[in-house]
């Protein structure tokens, strides 16, 4: 139930030619706290619950647990969640052994994109496309839960 995962500013939209998959996403939060998230998601009009715990150090590694529930249940919980719901498009692109998620998020995150990668190590070996930019792993304002309550459109650089 550890999740070991490295994140990254997306520099172009050439991944979107290179996805296999998109999905639209709609998420909340029921308590967005840096020790414990617990999230709602709404993605293929399937419900997940998810909880996850503090990062490491490094910022790739921490606790996670999900389980699926009833589209029902989750839009239902959507309504209790923190002011500051998600929308985002997500892309899945291949990269030698990996899949990166990339998140295209929208409203008042809107013009922010990451990709994702999730690894078995810390230390594993990846690919890194043409596409990927600045690593931001571990900055906890690129946090799902941080980008609900302070989202990117109040601090991004222009």
């Amino acid at each position: 139930m550890l999740e070991i995962e490295r994140k990254f500013l997306v520099k172009t939209k050439a991944f979107k030619s290179e996805a296999f998959s998109q999905s639209e996403i709609k998420q909340g939060y029921l308590n967005s706290s840096p020790e414990r998230a617990v999230r709602i998601r709404i993605k293929k009009k399937i419900g997940y619950l998810t909880i996850k715990g503090k990062s490491d150090e490094s910022g790739t590694t921490r606790f996670e647990w999900e389980k699926e529930i009833d589209k029902e249940e989750a839009e239902a919980l959507l309504k209790l969640c923190e002011p500051g719901v998600i929308s985002k498009i997500r892309y899945e692109v291949e990269a030698g052994e990996h899949v990166y998620e990339v998140d295209e998020f929208f409203d008042e995150n809107d013009g922010l994109v990451l990709a994702e990668i999730e690894l078995n190590t810390s230390d594993e070996k990846f690919i890194k496309p043409d596409w990927l930019g600045e690593e931001v792993t571990g900055d906890v304002r690129y946090y799902n839960s941080q980008l609900s309550k302070n989202p990117f459109t109040l601090w991004k650089e222009n």
